[in-house]
């Protein structure tokens, strides 16, 4: 029988093997950043309303597609498509690009600059709170939360300052110097006045596809890439013979493939003109089921929106006026366990606003407060009202 002294830890690991080998973090991708709700890459829309509605991860899941779908003859889609080709360039990111031409780059929007944060912080002392100081920042807590939140969150490490989500302006344009990124573009059509060779029968499809398998296979791991198509079989971009239900559904199906394929390094956006191929349609559903989302935007036909102001000046009531609806039929990665801040989606009405300077904005939709009727009368009419029996 043998016997040890007491507080003697048995089988003490020696000096070498308390050493742990620190292991080489791998690079972080700018503007990707783990969701809050189960730790999956994402990546921002360039709209953070929107970020803010796909299930609650606060950006867009990395490996997933959206297809965005919008009645009548407006472009709130395209706005939408322009924010998430400028945030991913900003970004240093790939855009890949099919059925427009190199022209359309120029359409870009611009990193807005906000004169109205750098007035506020360059206030005076005294015109801050005086008593109960502590509160003094109380007002715009939920504001600044909800505009600003997404935008000062960083990409991968938690103490990193880079933004996630920019601000655009659309009265500006993209310049040379906020291009970190590079994008491609695969015109679906010829453009006008060039002659086109008969050796050209292959499908932009097909192109699309094989140029985008070979540059993920050798793009490096630090790489991420978005692919835009948008207004899908719109006869202005596409002819007639790619509008057959074979060759989309099979394109839609080879992206699903690479999405899943590449699910660290790959988003998608696609628009589709519903008013030409709506819902009720079998190549509709048929690509609403290979897609991860479902959005539908639906204009409200208004004067007011279309109709400048009789000032020329844009005014804050004017611009945060409601513009249209958005349904949202499916969110990326809806699992079981629900979503974050946008559970209520399939309950709750949503409606979009436009601007400039804030860009495309998703909010709860609610009916303005009914005013009371003042009937304007006439100089001297009376005041007795007539009555006829």
């Amino acid at each position: 029988m043998s016997f040890r002294k007491r507080n003697t830890v048995i089988n003490r690991p020696t000096s070498s093997a308390q050493s742990v080998v620190a292991k080489p973090e791998a690079a972080p991708v700018p503007g990707v950043r783990p969701s809050p709700l189960d730790g999956r890459l994402t990546t921002s829309t360039g709209t953070a309303s929107l970020d803010s509605l796909l299930a609650g991860h606060s950006g867009f899941p990395l490996g997933t597609s959206l297809l965005i779908e919008e009645h009548g003859t407006t472009d709130f889609a395209g706005v939408l498509t322009r924010y998430y080709a400028a945030e991913g360039l900003v970004q240093g990111h790939q855009v890949h690009v099919l059925g427009l031409h190199e022209g359309w780059r120029s359409e870009l929007p611009g990193i807005s600059t906000d004169a109205k944060s750098s007035s506020k912080a360059d206030a005076t002392p005294g015109d801050k709170m005086k008593i109960a100081w502590r509160y003094e920042t109380l007002g715009n807590a939920g504001a600044a939360r909800d505009r600003d939140g997404p935008q000062r969150v960083g990409s991968s490490s938690p103490g990193s300052s880079d933004i996630f989500c920019h601000s655009f302006d659309l009265s500006k344009k993209l310049s040379a110097g906020e291009i970190k990124g590079q994008i491609s573009f695969q015109p679906s059509m010829a453009m006008p006045g060039l002659a086109i060779q008969a050796k050209e029968v292959a499908s932009p499809f097909k192109l699309f596809i094989k140029d985008l398998k070979a540059k993920l296979a050798n793009s490096p791991p630090s790489w991420a890439h978005r692919v835009m198509v948008p207004s899908l079989l719109s006869p202005t971009l596409y002819s007639s013979a790619l509008c057959c239900p074979d060759e989309v559904l099979q394109f839609i199906h080879a992206l699903r493939a690479l999405l899943r394929q590449y699910p660290t390094k790959l988003t998608a956006m696609i628009t589709l003109p519903i008013s030409l191929y709506p819902r009720s349609s079998g190549l509709t559903r048929w690509m609403e089921l290979l897609c991860d989302g479902v959005m539908e935007l639906v204009p409200l036909q208004l004067n007011a929106v279309h109709e400048p102001p009789p000032s020329g000046k844009s005014d804050s009531k004017s611009e945060e006026q409601t513009q249209g609806l958005v349904r949202v039929h499916s969110l990326p990665i809806y699992h079981e366990k629900g979503g974050g801040g946008s559970d209520g989606h399939a309950r709750e009405d949503l409606s979009f606003s436009l601007s400039r300077s804030k860009g495309l904005i998703i909010k709860p939709f609610s009916l303005p407060p009914m005013l009371e009727d003042e009937n304007e009368k006439k100089p001297g009419e009376s005041d007795k009202a007539s009555i006829d029996f």
